[in-house]
């Protein structure tokens, strides 16, 4: 109660320290709550939308590494689909994962499966990442995060961080599996290959 009562009263009107560091501690609590208030509203609008299992992947049109535009409608009905979200180019995880599925690229393609990574960096990012790191697989640039939104995809730690979610879609454009774990990146990989082993 004595800790309540000196950050929103005031014990010591006196004491300058007190009234400087009290103040501080209320501006963060401010800025904590306006946090937490619009990640919950983020989570229960992304709820509202999130594709789950056996629902359809969306349509949607994006441009790729090389700036062409990449429609989904042109691989459903073709091909097994690997759609994964990561959160940010170069980052350590996400050029594990990246890398991960490089490695793996020809075991996708026995599969009849498509790869591609979706995340809101910009084509000439996409581009140098992909140069770099020798990815033989599609990139596509979600600025503005439309289609992450348009996936529900959740966002981690107090949404700061974009997710990383990977969903496994059959030839029809059904999902069939969801992996999300930010943490464990090239498990993406391996999730994904086991389900796609299935449908063989």
């Amino acid at each position: 109660m004595n800790e309540l009562k000196a950050l929103f009263g005031k014990m010591y009107p006196d004491n300058l320290n007190y009234l400087k560091f009290r103040n501080l501690y209320r501006y963060y609590l401010i800025i904590f709550m306006l946090i937490f208030t619009s990640y919950i509203t983020f989570s229960q609008d992304n709820n509202m939308n999130k594709i789950k299992i056996g629902s359809r992947i969306p349509a949607f049109i994006l441009p790729d590494q090389n700036g062409d535009l990449f429609d989904i409608n042109s691989i459903i009905g073709k091909k097994n689909l690997v759609i994964y979200f990561y959160p940010k180019d170069e980052s350590p995880g996400c050029t594990a994962q990246a890398c991960s599925f490089r490695d793996q690229f020809e075991v996708f393609r026995e599969a009849d499966a498509v790869i591609i990574g979706i995340s809101g960096q910009s084509v000439k990012s996409h581009k140098e990442f992909a140069e770099k790191h020798r990815l033989s697989f599609t990139l596509l640039s979600d600025e503005g995060d439309k289609i992450r939104k348009q996936f529900g995809v959740p966002a981690n730690f107090l949404g700061m961080l974009p997710g990383r979610v990977t969903y496994i879609a059959d030839k029809t454009g059904k999902v069939i599996h969801i992996f999300n774990s930010q943490m464990q990146a090239t498990k993406h990989v391996d999730e994904a290959l086991i389900i796609l082993k299935e449908l063989q």
